[in-house]
């Protein structure tokens, strides 16, 4: 199903085109958030738990040395702590969730920029399409299931195999391919942020197994649709000759892409409040966001970041829906919490069907009604995020972690010459 992107998408865009922009920046993105990602003590806590399995040289901010394989699962892991990465509408997830990992790891020791941004950008085009077949039951959660399929590919580009090897790699990630749950989310715990990190390994495992030989059936993946999803149709899969990471959308908020629009309406009344608390607060939106993002009452950073109630009141509070908004700080905040609860939940009736937005009514603290409503925000296909706000974005984010001065060094060398070798620096620390 697969082959025709692996021949089509081996090279990457044409140097210079703007899909080859596109993936510089997807990338990084990605190294912005898995930085952020790692100023959390868990994500830091799996490096050291993961180091006696994978000991190596390689150390990330705040982590004991690791081997490429363990380096690259941490990162993953990291990279979606603050649910702020990258995704793909049409594939319902982050294709590039275990691919960049792989590739800033290979830059990291010593790759050529260009050849991580191919590699990236075949994984990527591997996992959308792979994510386009796979749709996901009621209970089950999208990360670290299709995606192995894109790691498996960029595994094997990184590892300087070819077109017949990664093809092999795809079908042996296939037939094992997982499917995770929703459930740690619903219970508020953080397991959730390990698929990730499965999705490497399994698709470094797939692209070994390929390297040394092995293979697997061509329909594997059909067959798992059929075993696990119960779908039975032949997948509506865009074919090979259009770059889909052209249509990836970059997240302007920390927090589920759901509950964007309703913080998008927050902020256009939080000058409302007047620094007060209003009386009373009804959202109105989307099913799929109600269905996805209806945890009330968060007590702890995940449960938060899949709340729409979460998210208004965060943003009408700070102002922003940031990796701020998740902190202990902000999970104990008292003005937070009452306003959190008082959030009325209910879908919009006049949205079109399959369209998104969210209507925000509010009652102010001396009893004025007043509203605002969002059908659109930053990284919707008709609002792509700038190359100068998803700067400022990185900058924001690796911030937390590196010094002002690597953070310059890190977004020169991915945005630098296709035949460098950015090393290390790319993590804030000195190359050579």
């Amino acid at each position: 199903m697969l082959d025709a992107v692996v021949d089509w998408a081996w090279d990457g865009p044409p140097p210079g085109s703007k899909q080859a922009r596109a993936a510089r920046f997807l990338l990084i993105d990605s190294l912005g958030c898995a930085l952020a990602g790692l100023s959390h003590a868990r994500p830091r806590a799996l490096a050291a738990a993961l180091a006696p399995l994978h000991p190596g040289t390689l150390s990330l901010p705040g982590c004991p040395p690791l081997g490429p394989a363990g380096a690259a699962a941490v990162l993953a892991a990291a990279l979606l702590w603050d649910e702020a990465n990258e995704g793909l509408a049409r594939a319902h997830g982050r294709p590039g969730l275990p691919v960049a990992p792989l590739a800033l790891v290979a830059l990291a020791t010593g790759a050529r920029l260009g050849d991580a941004l191919s590699a990236y950008a075949l994984g990527y085009e591997v996992a959308a399409r792979a994510g386009e077949a796979w749709r996901i039951r009621p209970g089950m959660h999208v990360d670290g299931s299709w995606h192995s399929l894109g790691a498996a590919a960029a595994a094997v580009r990184l590892s300087g195999g070819d077109r017949a090897a990664t093809a092999r790699a795809i079908r042996v990630a296939a037939c094992q391919l997982p499917f995770s749950l929703y459930a740690p989310i619903a219970a508020g715990m953080d397991g959730r942020n390990s698929y990730a990190a499965h999705a490497v390994l399994l698709g470094g495992l797939a692209a070994a197994s390929a390297l040394a030989g092995m293979d697997a059936p061509g329909d594997g993946m059909l067959v798992a649709r059929r075993l696990a999803l119960g779908l039975e149709e032949p997948p509506a899969v865009e074919p090979a000759g259009r770059w889909l990471l052209e249509e990836a959308y970059l997240k302007p908020f920390a927090g589920v892409r759901h509950a964007h629009y309703a913080a998008a309406a927050a902020l256009k009344l939080r000058p409302a409040l007047g620094g007060a608390l209003p009386r009373a607060v009804r959202l109105e939106t989307y099913a799929e966001a109600l269905q996805y993002a209806g945890n009330r009452a968060p007590a702890v950073p995940i449960s938060a970041q899949f709340s729409l109630s979460w998210a208004v009141a965060a943003a009408l509070l700070q102002g922003d829906l940031g990796p701020a908004s998740y902190t202990e700080e902000a999970l104990t905040d008292p003005c937070i919490r009452a306003i959190e609860a008082m959030v009325e939940l209910a879908e919009d009736p006049g949205l079109p069907a399959g369209r998104r937005g969210a209507r925000l009514a509010l009652v102010l603290s001396d009893g004025t009604p007043t509203e605002a409503g969002v059908t659109g925000v930053t990284g919707d296909p008709d609002r792509p995020m700038g190359e100068e706000e998803a700067l400022a974005k990185f900058r924001r984010y690796a911030g937390s972690v590196l010094s002002e001065v690597a953070v310059e060094h890190a977004v020169a060398a991915i945005l630098g010459p296709p035949d460098s070798s950015p090393g290390r620096i790319i993590f804030g620390v000195p190359s050579g």
